[in-house]
């Protein structure tokens, strides 16, 4: 399956900005079942490549001059190959990723949410966390416009609604309370439904020798159509942009996403 992506983010601000350091988790990697065909950056100036301590391809963008406004352009053609074998270790143990972070901290009713499926998730691992995964999307549906980026695992569950980020954030809160080692990953995802393609994110956990996919905002394993960006312990770790900055008053973040597959040809 070859897909043809175009991801477009501008931030503008009512004031002029001084000066920013952002970096950038906008390239996707070559693994077993992602061929990187070709991929471009686009950027308002000239950014420092880096791979960060899980193995993410990043940049380091700084911008000292007065801006009103940055624009971020990425694009290129990413081949999936059909599999199901999952992704390998890497350069991080698993266990790592069983630590807690403040954003996937489980709260009592997380973990009571979650006990009933321990027997169910040691027994067979795999249809265990789908079950989960489906429990916690009819308890929370995919909703937007009720949670906020730095909403934490337990108050978008205590919301009862949210996005892939809350997903993942509160899918990861369960499974580590479980004792198994999950991560979060950004990215993009080819489906029909277009709402869910702009800074797409999902879970992995390890099972079997190797990481599995579940998307919860989406009820089905992330090997249908999912393009990995990079991975890290929660969104703060594989956001696609993260930075600090100096002026610009009150920030407007606009982000625009793109998928569509090239098997097809035009008669």
């Amino acid at each position: 399956m070859k897909l043809q992506i175009f991801h477009e983010t501008t931030y503008t601000y009512d004031q002029t900005m001084r000066r920013s350091i952002q970096m950038l988790r906008m390239s996707p990697p070559k693994t077993a079942r992602q061929h990187v065909s070709q991929w471009q950056l686009t950027l308002p100036a000239k950014a420092t490549p880096w791979t960060d301590a899980y193995g993410n391809q990043c940049h380091c963008l700084v911008m000292d001059q007065p801006v009103q406004s940055i624009v971020l352009k990425a694009q290129g053609v990413i081949e999936l190959m059909q599999t199901d074998q999952g992704e390998p270790e890497g350069p991080v143990p698993p266990a790592v990723f069983l630590r807690i972070t403040p954003l996937t901290q489980p709260d009592a009713a997380i973990k009571a949410f979650i006990e009933p499926f321990r027997p169910t998730v040691k027994s067979r691992p795999y249809l265990g966390l789908h079950d989960v995964m489906l429990a916690l999307l009819n308890h929370m549906p995919y909703e937007k416009g009720h949670t906020q980026v730095g909403f934490t695992a337990a108050q978008s569950f205590a919301v009862g609604k949210g996005v892939c980020q809350d997903h993942t954030h509160v899918f990861l809160a369960c499974v580590r309370h479980l004792g198994l080692p999950a991560r979060y990953v950004s990215g993009y995802l080819n489906s029909a439904d277009q709402g869910h393609v702009a800074s797409h994110a999902w879970a992995e956990v390890w099972i079997g020798g190797r990481w599995v996919g579940f998307d919860v905002s989406n009820s089905v394993g992330a090997d249908q159509g999912h393009i990995r960006l990079a991975h890290g312990l929660d969104y703060d770790d594989a956001s696609p942009v993260r930075g600090v900055r100096i002026g610009g008053g009150n920030e407007t973040l606009d982000s625009f996403a793109k998928v569509e597959s090239l098997n097809f040809t035009q008669q």
